[in-house]
């Protein structure tokens, strides 16, 4: 059985994070495609999250987890893809809900309003939690526009 892969970005802003999440992932046996950034050098979110969201959209990455400073970037542009649903989210109970009900595969984490503490629990209840489908199936079946 092969691994299950994570693609991962961040811009200038959750370069601070993206390291902490990269070593969380690998120790709970995810294989992880790094698309940057790899400094804290202004650069543009929209660059490293394209890569990684087109592996979920291609199902070459089973999910994706995505660092900004605010997360809403990060989350516009890989919720342009039909295939991706990205959560932001600040709280572990966004994240595991994020899962359970939305069957989210991809997480957008905030650096400047979550620490590393947090966001690694979120990581955690993200990738340890299961869509509920049922009720929620249906309505997650009518989020992609084509």
């Amino acid at each position: 059985m092969s691994k299950i892969s994570v693609a991962v970005g961040c811009d200038h802003a959750g370069f601070p994070l993206k390291e902490a999440v990269i070593g969380k992932l690998k120790k709970m046996g995810f294989m992880i495609h790094d698309f940057g950034t790899h400094s804290e050098d202004s650069t543009d979110y929209p660059d490293y999250v394209h890569p990684g969201a087109k592996m979920v959209e291609n199902g070459e990455a089973q999910f994706a987890v995505f660092i900004c400073g605010s997360g809403q970037g990060v989350s516009m542009t890989a919720n342009k893809y039909q295939k991706v649903r990205a959560a932001l989210c600040w709280k572990v109970d966004l994240a595991e809900l994020a899962r359970q009900h939305n069957n989210a595969n991809v997480l957008c984490i905030p650096q400047r309003f979550v620490s590393k503490k947090m966001a690694l629990n979120m990581i955690q209840k993200f990738f340890e939690t299961d869509f509920e489908g049922g009720r929620h199936e249906r309505r997650v079946n009518k989020i992609a526009c084509c």
